[in-house]
């Protein structure tokens, strides 16, 4: 007989839930002016808003804590981090960060200027912010099948060589570099292939441009390209990573994700002149060049985090889980982005609530209404996340509009992952009743997804 799956941990310790009342959660909304992010952590049950910084540290990261050097210059800490990250990814130079929306501020300050294209494959929205807050362009090359949320392909976070190719023959003088996002968030938390990473390369060199990589999940697009690419099934997650980070110039990294702790981050790079020149901005955003906006305590449990995470039985554990919801999914016939990314599902909100029109944002009202159903916290990836166009400040209404759950590291089990399921599914068995979504009241000119104040549209 063959054995069921089990998780490749056990659990240490237990962390005390709230199960609210509907009336509560009606009113907690209204209070948050429909926008999730205002939400109090206690009026929440279960908390897919992110997988940013929510994982459960392990017992090895706990044990590293105490080891944590809090020199201000030099500390050791900073050395046995970078030690890791130069072995995981060949790049020699480290700048730590507070986390990776400040390893983009920290680097961009550097990098971008007005007027520069940054073209990549779905910029995520932080990222996307940097560049547009510089009055320079973020231009999405991700591959056209990204778009049907249906179709199955392997690998649906690629970029497209032949966009890539049209964008430098029109702007190569304004590129400073090009991005790739692995694995691709806003297209669903699709992964990149190395072939496909391989072709960037090879346009980037015919145009002498570097390329960045923005790696919050690399270790989950390692784990895809060993399962889905032919030729890696035999190569270990350690070997596939350096084998990707050969392929760029540098990274940034939200650590709060495939690093498994909850606050940090860091540029790498193998380039001296992106190093110096984005070194005199983390002293003035961040710290100074060995601690950036890290304590010691958490490089070392990083350190450890990033060696635990590229291992194959811990990624597995984690993506089972995802693919888990995705079964459940697919017995009730909700459609969402396929296949099954490593960090999320991506639920297809304007194929579930039909009725409802773009302009009343679909993915937002559906993030609503799961909330309303069973107190579980997801995040609207879709129109709102998109931002208004920076020259014609109408909405965005031309990409993917998806109700992201994103699921915690080590910190849920399968049961709660049911109670998530079944809560989606009562809303979409009640799909044709919900027919007008929200509208907009108060928003920021960046981001304003963080922050936005919403009312229902009635009529």
């Amino acid at each position: 007989m063959k054995l069921p799956f089990a998780e490749s941990w056990k659990i240490k310790m237990v962390e005390p839930i709230h199960i609210s009342t509907r009336q509560e959660r009606e009113q907690w909304l209204a209070e948050a002016h429909y926008n999730v992010f205002q939400l109090k952590a206690e009026q929440v049950y279960i908390d897919l808003i992110t997988d940013s910084g929510t994982g459960a540290m392990s017992d090895r990261q706990w044990a590293a804590l105490m080891t944590g050097d809090e020199s201000y210059a030099g500390a050791d800490s900073f050395f046995r981090l970078k030690d890791v990250i130069t072995r995981l990814t060949g790049f020699e130079y480290v700048i730590p960060t507070h986390q990776g929306r400040a390893a983009e501020n920290v680097l961009f300050s550097y990098l971008v200027h007005e007027g520069d294209i940054i073209p990549g494959n779905s910029h995520f929205d932080t990222t996307k912010g940097h560049i547009e807050g510089r009055k320079a362009i973020a231009l999405d090359c991700t591959i056209d099948e990204a778009r049907d949320t249906q179709l199955e392909i392997p690998f649906k976070g690629n970029v497209s060589p032949e966009k890539l190719e049209k964008a430098m023959q029109e702007y190569a003088d304004r590129v400073p570099f090009i991005i790739v996002t692995i694995t691709n968030n806003t297209a669903g938390g699709q992964p990149v292939s190395l072939q496909n990473l391989r072709e960037v390369r090879a346009i980037a060199d015919r145009y002498g441009k570097p390329v960045l990589f923005d790696s919050a999940r690399f270790a989950e697009n390692a784990y895809f390209i060993k399962t889905r690419e032919s030729g890696y099934a035999d190569r270990s997650i350690k070997e596939i990573t350096r084998e990707m980070f050969g392929l760029a110039d540098g990274m940034t990294m939200s650590a709060k994700k495939d690093g498994l702790v909850n606050m940090g981050g860091f540029i790498a790079t193998r380039r001296e002149d992106w190093y110096e020149g984005a070194k005199g901005y983390c002293v003035q955003f961040e710290g100074y060049l060995t601690y950036g906006g890290m304590n010691g305590r958490d490089m070392d449990a990083l350190a450890v985090g990033l060696d635990e995470n590229t291992e194959f039985d811990n990624l597995y554990t984690r993506i089972h889980q995802v693919a888990y919801l995705a079964q459940k999914l697919d017995e009730y016939g909700i459609p969402y982005q396929r296949p099954a990314g490593g960090h999320a599902i991506f639920v297809d909100a304007p194929k579930v609530l039909t009725h409802v029109p773009q302009e009343e944002f679909p993915a937002q009202t559906l993030t609503m209404e799961l909330y309303l159903e069973a107190g579980i916290r997801g995040c609207e990836i879709g129109y709102l996340l998109a931002d208004r166009d920076p020259v014609t400040r109408e909405n965005r209404f031309n990409g993917l509009d998806l109700l992201r759950l994103a699921i915690p590291r080590r910190v849920y089990t399968d049961n709660h992952i049911n109670v998530i399921a079944a809560a989606l599914k009562n809303v979409y068995d009640r799909r044709e009743s919900i027919t007008h979504g929200v509208r907009i009241v108060w928003e920021a000119p960046l981001m304003r997804h963080f922050t936005v104040k919403l009312e229902r549209c009635n009529s």
